[in-house]
């Protein structure tokens, strides 16, 4: 008999420290722990204009990564026009700039690497919630070199009267573009607050497009620019709440990223699973999913639609912190439709608006004083199996009005999404090459 969940449906090198204050890091060195605050947080929209907004920047971002695999070979201009297309994230964090530090809200994205903020003088800027940052205000910035590993990482590298000039774009016009330079970072609460020298970062002078209340972008990819990367501590964590939840999310670095603390006794134990690198997109996390099991039953799909093509990097399973929903593969995602269309005792509602991301829906609420169930879900991964709470992978959509699945179909390989990996401790181990992950209260942690 397939396995059903009860209807509990809510609408749903390394770096020389400089100093170390307020709580001892945690046996194995440098760390620390950070807020993370929704993008959409404390703007008074209601739970449905939270929900809408999250899916349609969900929909840009997906169009934005999934662009990524057809470059051609080597094409590093379009790549970087495609990466800060791709920045706009879910969750902001607080980090210090500068000698004094001014401290700003930057957009985490997994998906990329750079970190960059807007600076004075901007010629173009967009609006955000804080003084753009002066370099001239700060005794610790200095700008890179032409011939720097830094500006050497770029994808499209310019040099101006000897400076390393970064250019990002966003469609036809300059999203962020500047100097590159190098500056004194603090991260951190209160009680495990650093300050890190010499990390690269974009001073950007001319920007367009959004920074989602935030003030900038910090890049938590695997390439050589991204924070993890220049903090050379290859490992970090996050729980996030529910985005419909006032509570802020966590983020643990360094030392402070382990598992262990987390209260695993009636949740199950800890699971991993390894890191696939894919040549045509080495900044992103990719992951060997297996399969779908939905109430009980492995759903009839072949592994390899979930695989990256050996032959020009397109396809493949992507885990990632700033896209909301999951979207999969459309041979993947047919068969999760059919089994939900199968299982679920509802009349299947005909979403036909094209802007619509979520279309498998049934008409809600049930009629009354009549029980119903839902089909648990499941993600298999090379390992590890990732079983998903009911407000994990259900939601009452604000467009259409009914009960959908928090899923949608993609043209070109799967994409996990926060909305799928709330409430889950989740551990990214790059010296092992391993995710890890368990369900947690991250409200209370």
């Amino acid at each position: 008999m397939p396995r059903l969940a009860a209807i509990l449906v809510v609408l749903l090198p390394p770096l020389l420290l400089l100093s170390t204050v307020g709580a001892e890091a945690p046996r194995g060195g440098f760390g620390f722990v950070a807020t993370l605050r929704h993008v959409d947080a404390n703007a008074g929209y209601t739970k449905a204009q939270l929900l809408s907004r999250a899916i349609l920047r969900s929909r840009a971002r997906v169009a934005t990564l999934q662009s990524l695999a057809t470059l051609a070979p080597g094409d590093a201009i379009t790549a970087a026009r495609i990466l800060v297309r791709a920045s706009d994230g879910e969750y902001l964090m607080d980090m210090g700039i500068g000698t004094p530090p001014k401290f700003y809200s930057a957009i985490l994205d997994t998906g990329s690497d750079l970190i960059w903020t807007q600076c004075a003088p901007c010629l173009l800027c967009v609006d955000q919630p804080t003084p753009y940052f002066d370099p001239t205000q700060s005794s610790t910035y200095r700008a890179l070199g032409c011939s720097s590993s830094g500006c050497n990482a770029l994808y499209y590298p310019l040099c101006y009267q000897k400076t390393c000039v970064y250019q990002y774009f966003y469609g036809d016009s300059a999203n962020t573009a500047g100097v590159l330079a190098n500056e004194t970072f603090t991260f951190g609460t209160d009680t495990t607050r650093v300050t890190v020298p010499s990390i690269a970062f974009g001073c950007g002078n001319l920007n367009a497009g959004s920074l989602a209340n935030g003030s900038g972008m910090v890049g938590f990819g695997r390439g050589s620019l991204s924070l993890v990367s220049q903090l050379g501590s290859p490992r970090f964590s996050y729980c996030l709440t529910s985005f419909l939840s006032p509570v802020p999310s966590r983020l643990y670095f360094g030392a402070y990223a382990t598992l262990n603390s987390t209260n695993a006794s009636t949740s199950g134990p800890v699971q991993s699973t390894p890191f696939v690198v894919n040549p045509a997109l080495p900044t992103m996390y990719f992951l060997n999913m297996t399969g779908i099991s939905v109430g009980g039953y492995r759903l009839p799909i072949d592994p390899a639609v979930f695989a990256i093509n050996d032959t020009d990097g397109t396809g493949g399973t992507i885990i990632d912190s700033g896209t909301t929903i999951t979207y999969l593969a459309e041979p993947a995602y047919s068969v999760v439709r059919a089994a939900f269309v199968a299982q679920i005792k509802l009349p299947l509602l005909n979403v036909t608006d094209d802007t619509a991301v979520l279309d498998t829906c049934f008409k809600w609420p049930p009629p009354p004083r009549r029980s119903l169930t839902l089909p648990q879900v499941v993600l298999h991964f090379d390992g590890a199996d990732m079983e998903l709470p009911l407000q994990n992978y259900m939601l009452v959509d604000p467009v259409s009005g009914g009960l959908c699945l928090a899923m949608a179909t993609s043209s070109d390989g799967s994409i996990i999404g926060s909305f799928q990996h709330q409430n889950f401790h989740v551990l990214y181990d790059l010296e092992n090459s391993l995710l890890s992950f368990v369900p947690a209260p991250c409200n209370l942690i």
